[in-house]
């Protein structure tokens, strides 16, 4: 791998906070407003929170807002995704405002504006040795998958684009992911408004390929 650069051993970090910090007082209005219809629309808790494996595979705690609703049957067994996702929360996804509780995981040092996207905790056995390389940096906001394809690429190729990031992490890639990022989501291009996966499960991809688990989920 790529030697770690003053860019990306300090310099990235600190503008991660800066630029988190001033976000989150700059959106503060909207943020509360959002939690507000969050609460009415969808109910409660207002936050989403999910185990994601970060930087060297450590083990956080990734914010969004929920944009679903608990919805059950006659049963009480939860309804599938698509009779749970409202319209108020594929506007939320297709807009990414869910994603805006992110900046806490950024400002807390969880995250970085761009690297690869937190995958699932369970996708972790099913990596190979290269691909658990996505891990040497802080994953992002947004990435390089993000702006070549998102939903629409397959496991190979997103990993692929992760991996070019990590070995290629510069000041320049980074502005360059995030000005093609508020164009995609300005021109709501590549925002997808339902899961981050893509046709199957990681896991359950690797499996279809013969692949046994190459390591131990890590304790949190």
């Amino acid at each position: 791998m790529k030697k770690t650069g003053i860019y990306q051993s300090c310099i990235k970090r600190l503008l991660d906070f800066l630029l988190a910090l001033i976000g989150l007082i700059l959106i503060s209005p909207i943020f509360v407003v959002l939690c507000i219809l969050v609460r009415t629309k969808l109910g409660s808790p207002v936050f989403f929170h999910q185990d994601r494996p970060g930087r060297n595979g450590k083990i956080f705690h990734l914010l969004k807002f929920r944009s679903m609703t608990d919805a059950r049957d006659e049963k009480g067994n939860l309804l599938p995704d698509e009779d749970r996702l409202p319209k108020f929360g594929r506007v939320l996804r297709a807009t990414s405002l869910d994603e805006l509780p992110e900046f806490i995981n950024i400002l807390k040092g969880d995250m970085s504006f761009v690297g690869p996207r937190p995958l699932l905790v369970r996708y972790l056995p099913y990596y190979t040795e290269e691909e658990m390389h996505r891990h040497d940096v802080r994953p992002g906001l947004t990435g390089l998958a993000q702006i070549n394809g998102r939903n629409a690429l397959g496991w190979e190729d997103r990993f692929r684009y992760d991996l070019e990031y990590v070995n290629h992490l510069t000041f320049s890639m980074d502005w360059k992911i995030v000005c093609a990022t508020v164009g995609k989501v300005l021109h709501h291009t590549g925002v997808a408004s339902g899961s981050e996966q893509t046709v199957a499960d990681f896991d359950v991809y690797r499996r279809a390929q013969g692949m046994a688990p190459q390591r131990e989920i890590p304790k949190t």
